[in-house]
């Protein structure tokens, strides 16, 4: 037996033996347990980190697209309001062009005619020239008649403003005026014949027939035209 008997630990086995680190004439045991729990440590910490940058970078496009389109909405509105504002402009421009008849009638000679391209009874066809501040036809001259033999060409029968309604065979205007002696060559061959009550006349072919008055027709306004003045002609939008 020696003068000192040396202190003995567990035993370790030649593994173990070839892993102990020596530091400064220390010996330590093997680091492998430690090594294996500071790179699972590391290895989250930079999964979380990327997950971290993926968020960011996520969060900042989506506030960048956003932003983008709040741009384009708010252009697109800007767009849409200046496009209204010049086309109230036109319109106010136009409204104040000095024209002799509104849109969709015909001139002539002073007048103003609206053919229409509805059907109405003779009664309902008054109404709707009153509704726009004219009468139903009430045919003047001879021009006037060839006028509308013209323009009325294959169109079928259409309502003029004479009837007997008052009075059977007393042809008057929807203006109160008697039908002169002039204007009976238009009457159609063989008419008026007042066959079933055929008060009211129509304007079919070259010249007029008597018809009943609820049969529904095309129908003819007419209103005096507007006068353009000097200071309407040259007044600016």
């Amino acid at each position: 037996m020696s003068d000192s008997q040396d202190v003995k630990g567990p035993q370790l086995s030649l593994l173990e033996e070839d892993q102990m680190v020596t530091v400064k004439g220390q010996t330590f045991p093997p680091t492998s347990r430690f090594s294996s729990v500071s790179g699972c440590l590391g290895y989250r910490l930079t999964l979380l980190i990327l997950q971290m940058l993926s968020f960011i970078i996520l969060t900042v496009l989506l506030v960048a697209v956003l932003n983008q389109g709040s741009q384009l909405l708010g252009s697109q509105n800007q767009s849409e309001q200046e496009l209204y504002q010049e086309l109230t402009q036109l319109k106010s421009a136009v409204d104040r062009l000095c024209r002799p008849c509104p849109w969709d009638w015909t001139y002539f000679q002073e007048d103003c005619y609206f053919f229409s391209k509805s059907k109405r009874n003779w009664e309902n066809s008054i109404k709707a020239c009153l509704e726009m501040g004219a009468q139903l036809v009430v045919i003047e001259t001879d021009e006037e008649q060839s006028f509308l033999q013209q323009t009325l060409k294959n169109k079928g029968q259409t309502w003029i403003g004479l009837s007997d309604l008052n009075e059977e065979a007393t042809w008057r205007w929807v203006n109160g005026l008697p039908l002169s002696q002039g204007f009976k060559q238009y009457w159609n061959k063989g008419e008026p014949n007042n066959v079933g009550e055929e008060d009211c006349v129509e304007f079919i072919g070259d010249g007029w027939n008597d018809a009943k008055c609820n049969n529904a027709n095309l129908w003819i306004c007419k209103k005096p035209s507007s006068t353009c003045s000097s200071s309407s002609l040259t007044k600016k939008p």
